[in-house]
């Protein structure tokens, strides 16, 4: 009878077990090295920590030398350091590095306001402070950068229209601790940024309540026609602080939002909102502007950016200037407006090739959504009695989702309806008298 040939674990050669090994997670590779003295020395090969050391702390070569360290050992200091925040720290890292790359190119100013990260005990002690805890999500962004010093512009995005303007700063963890509310409508909330000209602040829910949703991130938008002055609706911006500081950075980075005058202005551009007539393109961006908006009672107030550009191919004879506007404006429920009037805020500007005419306006609807199109209506310079007219796309202003207190749908509709009624028993009476 043939003697068994039971492989033994020991007796295998190392390249393969390492190959293996490969494939492992790091916390398989750490299992696996308990099982025996053989598989604890292979665990501790290098090119394994590499990748490792790579694929979550985003550590290179360079780094490694610096810190004169083998992969496992750095894979071990940055876990014991950083171990908590493992699923969230490569999207928020990188997230950080691209904003930190563009705004070097385009807004310097704002690099030197970045604060360094916080360490595990301030954050620990502000959750003290607080009495809440934080989101892992928060508390890893935080461990990176302590949000920035505030100073203008914030860095969380700016609008300028007319007499108004906007910049908000994404708060350090010591001044949004000192803004962490307790009160009545919005219990459990951290605020994320704050505008010095308007007060305004986007808030993080560190808790389910009062028709919050724990993570989410929001405008509070105080109900005007409530009796109770804790109802507060709520305009969310995010499902959690990662989707709503990574969307942020990605529609910096890929160009979405305008750099204008060192400002990163949150302005929306719509794919395929661009026509060209002729010589002459426009384009849109609009933005929704939450200080401005509430939704009892319904009032959305959006703002929009126009950019009009003759090619710098035109002929120096289509030379033009703009003698009016006219819109057709629709709304959610189907309602149709039209307008029209003479030049546009104000000017008339004259189109020459290669010239670039922009300008901001705002509008205000009781939906929350709807849409613009229309023409602009120009004369030739060369000839004054050649008039044409230029498309302007149709854009959709859409603002952010919104939700109700729940204390609204039974305490205060009650209270509209017999206010309602109020008015037109006064109003039946009067009609009688």
């Amino acid at each position: 009878m043939a003697a068994s040939s039971e492989i033994q674990l020991d007796h295998l050669p190392s390249d393969p077990l390492l190959h293996i090994l490969s494939y492992l997670s790091y916390r398989d590779v750490v299992h696996c090295s308990y099982v025996s003295k053989r598989l604890n020395d292979l665990c501790k090969h290098n090119p394994l920590w590499r990748r490792h050391c790579c694929n979550h702390w985003l550590l290179t070569d360079a780094d490694r030398l610096q810190s004169g360290l083998s992969w496992c050992s750095l894979f071990k200091k940055f876990y014991s350091d950083l171990g908590r925040y493992i699923e969230h720290y490569v999207v928020l890292k990188k997230s950080w590095e691209q904003l930190k790359n563009f705004l070097q190119q385009r807004c310097p100013r704002m690099i030197a306001s970045l604060k360094a990260g916080a360490t595990e005990v301030e954050l620990e002690e502000i959750e003290g402070q607080i009495g809440c805890k934080l989101p892992d999500d928060y508390r890893c962004s935080y461990r990176i950068h302590n949000g920035q010093k505030l100073v203008i512009p914030g860095l969380m995005g700016s609008m300028s229209l007319s007499n108004h303007y906007r910049s908000e700063v994404l708060l350090d963890v010591e001044t949004a601790a000192g803004g962490f509310q307790l009160r009545k409508g919005m219990r459990r909330c951290l605020p994320l940024t704050f505008c010095f000209h308007t007060g305004l602040s986007q808030y993080l829910a560190l808790e389910d309540a009062e028709g919050r949703r724990k993570s989410e991130s929001f405008y509070p938008c105080p109900d005007q026609t409530a009796q109770d002055p804790s109802a507060i609706d709520m305009f969310i911006t995010g499902t959690s602080f990662s989707d709503w500081f990574t969307g942020y950075v990605n529609n910096v980075v890929t160009g979405e939002y305008p750099i204008i005058k060192d400002q990163i202005f949150r302005y929306v551009h719509e794919k395929g909102c661009v026509a060209t007539t002729g010589d002459i393109t426009v384009s849109v961006s609009t933005s929704f502007l939450p200080e401005l908006s509430s939704v009892h009672p319904p009032h959305f107030f959006f703002t929009y950016r126009i950019r009009i550009e003759m090619s710098r191919s035109a002929s120096p004879e289509a030379a033009c200037q703009l003698d009016s506007r006219y819109w057709k404006i629709t709304t959610s429920d189907g309602n149709v407006e039209e307008v029209q009037g003479p030049g546009v805020v104000g000017e008339f500007p004259i189109m020459t090739p290669g010239k670039v005419h922009e300008y901001a306006s705002c509008t205000t609807f009781s939906t929350p959504s709807e849409y613009m199109e229309g023409h602009y209506t120009f004369h030739s310079l060369a000839n004054k009695e050649e008039v044409f007219q230029v498309a302007i796309p149709r854009f959709h202003m859409v603002c952010p989702p919104f939700r109700e207190p729940p204390t609204r749908t039974v305490n205060d509709v009650l209270w509209q309806i017999n206010k309602k009624n109020d008015m037109n028993t006064e109003r039946n009476t009067l009609l009688i008298k």
